[in-house]
């Protein structure tokens, strides 16, 4: 479908354009459209929902089929660290992906929940993302808590908007950091250039900060082992924040530099970063103020096997 904006809606927000001249979109939805890279003008895709509509512009809107509203339960074992009545703490495996989406509308962490909560669960937070307080990517392994009610759920989600929750996350980076303990900040966003990468950008995105601490060099200098706490927690953020940086995290597939673009590296480095078979990022300790009991929780999770196997050769080298 197309929409053709009138002589008045020039210099108005593009979601709003939208929801006005396609009376079966609403705002929101045209807002969910542009951000998933659906709308073009030109043959060049807009992705932010407040672009500013400019005279003569067509734009072309490709609107996905719709999907079931809601995730099925699947019997998909959970390494539990905690559960009451209230929440849920698990140690998530990488590779598990958190909650539906487009080509992953099964097998989800939010699949396993319901499952493993049973049908009380249903709703809690959203219909397709029952119980999801924060997410952790694909490839990322470590503690993650999920809300069984809705006034768990309304807490942690303060916490979480609030900055009061701890979370802290281990990574290996190519090079070492300098300083070696620090902040990185700047605004993330949507990669203009690339709508399935988000970016540090000058304009459009929302104010990020990552404080860093390099543990030790690994491989000569040509590695490092890194800890990371997150003030904030935008999408990809630590990657992003390290790829800026010039120290993206090893075997990041969206934000690692291209092979070309690094120095040297000590034979077999490389080798073994392709062979880990995702990022090296691991969140692995979470603390928050339980919602409705008020003590304070903390919960840790080991180094998976393969970082484990990663580091133990960049340090053998």
């Amino acid at each position: 479908m197309t929409v053709a904006p009138a002589p008045g809606d020039e210099g108005e927000r593009l979601d709003a354009v939208i929801a006005r001249r396609h009376g079966a979109l609403s705002r929101t939805r045209a807002q969910s459209l542009i951000r998933a890279g659906h709308v073009t003008t030109g043959g060049r895709t807009v992705s932010e929902a407040d672009y500013r509509v400019k005279g003569g512009q067509i734009f072309a809107i490709f609107v996905p089929d719709s999907t079931p509203a809601s995730p099925k339960p699947e019997a998909i074992p959970l390494a539990v660290l905690y559960e009451d009545e209230h929440l849920i703490v698990i140690d998530k495996p990488a590779g598990l992906v958190v909650h539906p989406a487009p080509g992953h509308q099964e097998g989800t962490l939010v699949n396993a929940l319901l499952a493993h909560c049973g049908p009380s669960l249903t709703g809690i937070g959203g219909v397709r993302r029952p119980g999801i307080v924060h997410r952790l990517d694909k490839d990322t392994s470590g503690v993650m808590v999920a809300a069984k009610t809705d006034a768990s759920y309304a807490g942690l989600q303060a916490q979480f908007a609030a900055r009061r929750a701890a979370r802290r996350y281990v990574t290996a980076v190519w090079g070492v950091p300098a300083p070696r303990a620090g902040e990185i900040s700047g605004a993330i966003g949507r990669n203009p250039r690339n709508r399935k990468k988000m970016a540090v950008v000058a304009r459009g995105g929302k104010a990020a900060l990552t404080r860093y601490r390099v543990e030790r060099s690994l491989a000569g200098g040509a590695a490092s082992l890194v800890t990371c706490q997150l003030a904030t927690g935008r999408t990809h953020q630590i990657r992003v924040h390290l790829a800026a940086k010039g120290h993206p995290v090893i075997g990041d597939p969206l934000y690692g530099a291209p092979a070309g673009k690094r120095k040297a590296l000590p034979k077999g480095a490389a080798q073994a970063a392709a062979a880990l078979g995702r990022q090296a990022l691991h969140a692995q300790t979470l603390g928050f103020v339980h919602p409705v009991t008020g003590k304070d929780l903390s919960f840790s999770s080991e180094l998976p096997y393969d970082i484990n196997q990663l580091i133990t050769f960049l340090e053998s080298i």
